[in-house]
């Protein structure tokens, strides 16, 4: 009786072991997966490689190598053409073959050549890029439907959060890499990029050359980023990724008008807390009396601008726009990012002690477009 009791008991646990998931359903015949797994397979398919060449032209040698007497008899030499090979990763966004990638995978290119999760090559169309944000639209040249990623929401990121990133590292197709959320609104100023604005996710999954432009996603399988870059030196392995929000509404300008257009001051600005304020006020030698609280100090005010046409100066503080309180210049970037082109933004600027408003109408950042 006792050991038909201890055969009843071993019979249950080796059922309760084969049945629960916890304890491994692969007991059962049943094959089973991670979540990156499942999350990689959905979205695969909507994963693509970017291809890209560009004609140069070289001179036939290097001139500093030239003999002065023989150059002198060859006379001047002719350029002649050279293919230069690029490649990067993207992501389908709507059944019609639309591409987001980053705008330096396609800069300057004379063909676009995009690679789909089967094999199959098909020509592709820049239907425009800004290199301020660093994103592209590409359009693929073929009549028929294309399996298209889900977007998620990047603001509903948390630190902490599973993050995988997709694309094509040296060329080597369909490669996956995990990691979480590093940092959320990590200023590419930081990173040494003063003429990009944006406020990237920050992630220790592997990006490498090749995965530029390739999306980076949750654990449900939707895209929260597009992947840009790689820091390199002093801190390798850390990888980034453009907000996919940002992404979408830069998608949208780019294929609505080919082109993004970005509010402007014409101020360079630097970052003032009330520590450092009380440190400069107790200098002897300092020239100017600094207001002892955060916000963005102006620098400088470029000559026909549009601070300077509405009359900004070195050493204003600006403490306020559009209704919100500025705390940094990157703060201040975000609104006037928010602003319309040609319309009043309000500033509440300390000048001498002294709080005035001012109103400024923001312009086109020249040299883009």
């Amino acid at each position: 009786m006792r050991f038909f009791r201890f055969f009843c008991s071993l019979i249950c646990l080796i059922s309760l072991f084969c049945t629960n998931p916890v304890y491994g359903e692969s007991f059962i015949g049943e094959e089973t997966h991670s979540f990156v797994a499942n999350a990689v397979r959905e979205i695969s398919p909507a994963v693509v490689r970017i291809d890209t060449e560009r004609i140069i032209e070289r001179e036939p040698f290097d001139p500093s190598l030239i003999d002065p007497l023989l150059k002198e008899l060859l006379g001047e030499q002719n350029l002649f053409p050279e293919k230069e090979r690029g490649q990067g990763s993207g992501i389908l966004i709507d059944k019609n073959g639309l591409i987001l990638t980053n705008a330096h995978v396609v800069e300057k290119v004379d063909q676009v050549i995009v690679t789909l999760s089967d094999g199959k090559q098909l020509d592709g169309q820049i239907l425009g890029s800004d290199s301020i944000t660093d994103l592209a639209l590409v359009k693929l040249d073929n009549h028929q439907e294309f399996k298209s990623a889900p977007l998620g929401d990047s603001e509903s990121l948390e630190v902490g959060d599973w993050a995988i990133a997709l694309g094509s590292p040296y060329g080597l197709e369909s490669t996956v890499t995990l990691g979480i959320v590093s940092s959320l609104h990590r200023d590419i100023n930081s990173l040494g990029f003063s003429d990009k604005r944006l406020d990237l996710i920050q992630t220790d999954a592997a990006i490498n050359p090749g995965n530029s432009g390739g999306p980076l996603i949750n654990a449900s399988g939707e895209v929260i980023g597009i992947n840009t870059l790689v820091r390199s030196g002093p801190g390798a392995g850390l990888g980034f990724a453009i907000p996919i929000n940002l992404a979408k509404n830069i998608a949208d300008q780019l294929l609505k008008d080919g082109e993004v257009l970005h509010p402007y001051l014409g101020v360079q600005l630097v970052r003032l807390t009330e520590k450092m304020a009380k440190e400069h006020n107790e200098d002897p030698n300092s020239l100017v009396h600094l207001p002892e609280r955060p916000g963005a100090l102006v620098q400088s005010v470029l000559s026909d601008s549009p601070a300077d046409a509405a009359g900004l100066r070195r050493g204003d503080l600006i403490i306020g726009a559009a209704e919100k309180d500025i705390i940094d210049p990157e703060t201040l970037l975000q609104q006037v990012e928010e602003s319309e082109i040609g319309k009043p933004l309000y500033l509440k600027v300390l000048r001498n002690d002294s709080e005035i408003k001012v109103s400024i109408k923001p312009e086109a950042l020249p040299g883009i477009g």
